[in-house]
């Protein structure tokens, strides 16, 4: 069973303290403020853990924090501790369901569409050139400088960059804090907004409530996750089982003692019988 990190252990790109502290407007702002060096003024509460799905039939996907401000822009920020292998195309399928919601059925106005700005922050580099921030938008590739203009942005935002006079010296210090929300890191900003900041997580932390909701989706995950491999050691068996049965219909009993004492053969047995 996986070890449990305590509440008071947990940084911000973990999910469980980003999302808790992603419910207050004023932690939704400052963050997108320091990364896009802006005034944000959220229109609504930023939703987190808000479930976005074409249809009932379609993939369904959970955003970290959706959050819209005044003048409609979009933002859908997420925290990413492990490198999946597959970010880049995660944020387009993110990119295209939330595209998919923001036009009621009839309207044609393709203008009316919402400016998205969708966020990752990973605690690695994505892309390998070192740099803190990576911001990506439709360009031309015959004419470098012939943006599209389409209203979308993706920045995948890296903690652990090395090129700080690429960005804001804020901006590093948010992101060293979200790998790191300690007193010390905290103590180390200069960002009045990032001590403010950690004041709010301080509290989040030392709340009883929030320890027990901690407490019940850890227990909740390690319930599912026992859940999944009970399900995959029953498909197993039943798999084993069937193929047994197809070995000892042909006669094949030689194949069956091998396969059930090696592993690489039986794998090769199922597959011969599309099992």
């Amino acid at each position: 069973m996986n070890q449990r990190k305590s509440l008071k252990e947990l940084n911000l790109l973990d999910k469980f303290l980003f999302d808790e502290a992603m419910d207050d407007p004023e932690n939704v702002k400052t963050m997108l403020d320091i990364i896009l060096s802006q005034n944000t003024n959220l229109k609504h509460p930023p939703q987190t853990e808000k479930e976005q799905r074409t249809s009932i039939d379609n993939r369904q996907i959970r955003l970290d924090v959706y959050a819209i401000d005044e003048d409609d822009v979009i933002y859908e920020v997420e925290a990413q501790k492990e490198n999946t292998h597959n970010l880049p195309k995660r944020s387009r399928l993110y990119q295209g369901i939330i595209d998919s919601k923001l036009l009621p059925p009839g309207v044609a106005d393709f203008n009316l569409l919402n400016e998205v700005l969708i966020v990752l922050i990973t605690p690695f580099d994505l892309f390998g050139y070192g740099l803190y921030r990576y911001t990506f938008q439709m360009r031309c590739e015959e004419v470098p400088e012939l943006k599209l203009d389409d209203g979308a942005t993706r920045i995948f935002l890296n903690t652990r960059g090395k090129h700080p006079e690429l960005v804001s010296p804020e901006l590093i210090e948010l992101l060293k804090y979200m790998e790191r929300s300690t007193d010390e890191v905290s103590g180390e900003c200069k960002s009045k907004r990032i001590q403010e900041m950690h004041r709010r997580v301080c509290q989040i932390k030392a709340s009883e409530k929030t320890e027990v909701k901690y407490m019940q989706t850890w227990e909740e995950k390690i319930l599912i996750k026992q859940e999944g491999i009970a399900e995959g050691k029953q498909i197993g068996v039943e798999q084993i089982n069937r193929l047994n049965q197809r070995l000892i219909e042909q006669g094949r009993f030689d194949d069956l003692t091998k396969a059930a004492s090696d592993k690489v053969y039986q794998e090769k047995l199922l597959k011969e019988f599309e099992i």
